[in-house]
């Protein structure tokens, strides 16, 4: 079969957009076990630099992003050692997604497909699920703590509503009447956004990025001329550290700004497949990541430490910064942004993911949108809101999921780069022929799998065993390192067990 690579003929992939009705004729060789039009390569890749740096604003600013940013600066170093450490993070990040940005461009596919070309064309399906799951869960609690906020702005306004965000006496499930009404429709709105497909998706969030900026510096700035810039001090925790003692807190914060980015960089092909050029991907990302989330943080950390001097107390979370603030207009514009930016990352990270992760398990039967909405009811069933509120739970749950993304990353980036030597037979991605490139046997890469399951249990247990916490923060690295060597080990043999 025809091989495809960068500079591949484009006029032979079939014409497609996300989200559109799966009523073509299946293409000549491809199975229906692995296609529909959803899955199926693109012809027409459309999405500029701009739309990759405004897709990383939607997923850094967000009320988790901005906690995140100010705990860096609450670690007990100087402000230059955060902002040193945060860079060095950021940047790793930005390489770290322009290294598996490129099949899925290269070839137009998403993150479940590339996945085929590493795991066998049935194989993929271990490494989609297991994101899939993460998504579903992190999509349930990012909703519900998009909901929280906008809750707290409407009783503000409405106090006779008090009585019914009792979970005691009005609730069910775990969750109070005025909960509900808000996290069903902050799980709406999602879906209609999601439902309209990507193009929507895509406007949607060109518009949210900057919007957040545009009330982050407002606020920024109406903070600053409460409090008196000669009153804001940068480092929030105190300074802890001095000498060489300062360089493993360094290192920490460093892993922390990777894990923090690890789940949207794992499937960060569903949305680099669209980009018009690998260069536009690699501009979008630099501007998106290095640029973007340093100028985030510094807005944060100067709005986190004003409201010391401006309300007598540190306050990291940016929703109540905004509520105690006497002007209700700027409560509610406020407000409404930070739900706006929760929104937008939810979709990007944690809706689009599973779309395609579940619609890989059987495309014949679930499609993009199905897969979407499938992965967004499930998100209700395991009442995000319990999963919050209990630390254990939410420990053992998406850490245990968690561990397993570093090593799928260092077993996929291995594979492309230097077991396959960045070439795909495109079209070996959809067929279940035993000739084929990634058929394998049983239409899995057992070395992959082989690969994957003691770099993740040896992840797990730095997670999990007490007397290792001090590894906790640096698991991705080391399940990433484990798996890509593993891997790298097993795929020697690949051709005495294809």
């Amino acid at each position: 079969m025809a091989q495809f690579s960068a500079a591949s003929d484009s006029s032979a992939i079939p014409d497609y957009d996300s989200g559109a009705d799966n009523t073509h004729a299946l293409p000549a060789g491809y199975s229906e076990r692995l296609y529909n039009e959803d899955l199926a390569p693109l012809k027409h890749q459309t999405w500029g630099a701009y739309n990759i740096f405004a897709f990383w604003m939607s997923d850094v600013h967000s009320v988790g992003g901005y906690v995140f940013a100010g705990s860096l600066f609450a670690l007990g170093l100087t402000s230059w050692q955060v902002l040193i450490a945060l860079l060095v993070g950021i940047t790793l990040v930005n390489i770290l997604c322009n290294m598996i940005a490129k099949p899925s461009q290269q070839n137009g596919v998403p993150y479940p497909v590339a996945c085929r070309a590493t795991f066998g064309v049935l194989g993929a399906n271990i490494p989609a699920v297991i994101r899939g799951l993460i998504a579903v869960a992190w999509y349930g609690i990012q909703t519900y703590l998009a909901s929280s906020a906008l809750v707290i702005v409407v009783l503000k306004f409405f106090p006779q509503l008090l009585p019914y965000a009792d979970v005691h006496h009005h609730g069910f499930m775990g969750l109070s009447t005025v909960g509900w009404a808000g996290f069903m429709l902050l799980w709406v709105l999602q879906a209609f956004v999601f439902w309209n497909g990507m193009e929507t998706i895509k406007k949607f969030i060109d518009f949210a990025g900057p919007a957040v900026y545009v009330v982050m510096f407002l606020l920024a700035g109406y903070m600053v001329w409460r409090a008196g810039w000669q009153n804001i001090g940068l480092n929030l925790g105190g300074v802890k550290y001095h000498g060489m003692e300062v360089v493993p807190v360094m290192i920490t914060a460093i892993s922390l700004v990777v894990s923090y980015f690890s789940g949207p960089m794992l499937n960060f092909g569903d949305f680099s497949r669209y980009g018009k050029s690998f260069r536009s991907i690699k501009r979008g990302n630099f501007w998106g990541l290095p640029i973007n989330f340093l100028a985030f943080s510094l807005v944060t950390v100067i709005t986190t430490a004003a409201t010391l001097p401006v309300f007598g107390e540190l306050i990291t979370d940016p929703v109540e910064t905004v509520g105690r603030i006497d002007h209700p207009t700027a409560v509610i514009l406020g407000a409404l942004t930070f739900t706006i930016a929760t929104i937008g990352i939810n979709i990007v990270a944690n809706f689009v993911s599973p779309a395609f992760d579940f619609s890989n398990v059987a495309p014949k039967l679930i499609s993009w949108r199905a897969g979407g909405m499938l992965a967004a009811v499930a998100s209700i069933f395991i009442t995000p809101w319990n999963l919050f509120n209990n630390p254990a739970v939410i420990h053992y749950t998406l850490d245990v999921l968690g561990s397993f993304i570093g090593p799928l990353y260092g077993i996929l980036i291995v594979d492309f780069f230097l077991v396959k030597r960045q070439k795909v037979v495109l079209d070996d991605l959809y067929t279940v022929s035993e000739k084929g490139s990634y058929w394998y046997r049983n239409g899995v890469n057992y070395a992959a799998v082989a690969a994957l399951l003691p770099a993740a249990v040896i992840a797990v247990i730095c997670v999990m065993v007490p007397s290792l916490n001090g590894l906790a923060n640096f698991s991705w690295f080391i399940g990433a390192g484990l798996g890509a060597v593993f891997y790298r080990v097993l795929a020697r043999n690949l051709h005495r067990t294809a």
